[in-house]
């Protein structure tokens, strides 16, 4: 059997997009605050006091690791948690003060950093690389839904 070419392997290209996204943020935004971290503070000043559900749907979060997120900017001081006056069993989240620096602070450093990541591409290519890139990550966001089209091929033993 040969070997694949995984420059062709969508996957393979999203991991080697995200080491090198992940490299670029922890020497030039934050190695405190992670780029999800930064998404959720985003959220929250695009629209204050959303829940925690409401905050993982904007930001493309499942509730388990956004309960993650949310408890460390918690912990960091960086978020409120407060009661829902009309659903007493929700609470809305809302930016410190603290917060609403960092998020300032670190949006300067993400407008740098996403010049050196795009860097290779022209301003059209940009614009095409976010649309395309765009589209697919929306349809996967109809993957992760139950009863999502995810197909298995059934002459494959190992697909089931």
């Amino acid at each position: 059997m040969a070997a694949v070419d995984l420059t062709t392997h969508p996957g393979h290209l999203a991991r080697r997009l995200q080491q090198a996204h992940h490299l670029l943020w922890n020497t030039m935004v934050s190695e405190e605050i992670t780029s999800p971290q930064f998404a959720v503070l985003n959220a929250l000043v695009a629209e204050p006091g959303l829940d925690q559900r409401t905050v993982g749907e904007r930001v493309g979060l499942d509730r388990s690791t956004i309960a993650e997120v949310i408890g460390r900017l918690l912990r960091r001081e960086l978020l409120d948690k407060v009661r829902d006056p009309q659903d007493g069993r929700r609470f809305l989240l809302r930016l410190t003060d603290d917060g609403l620096r960092t998020h300032r602070r670190l949006t300067v450093r993400t407008a740098r950093m996403n010049q050196v990541f795009l860097g290779p591409l022209d301003a059209d290519e940009q614009a095409v690389f976010f649309a395309l890139i765009r589209r697919v990550a929306d349809a996967a966001e109809g993957l992760r839904r139950p009863g999502g089209p995810v197909a298995r091929d059934p002459a494959d033993p190992g697909s089931g």
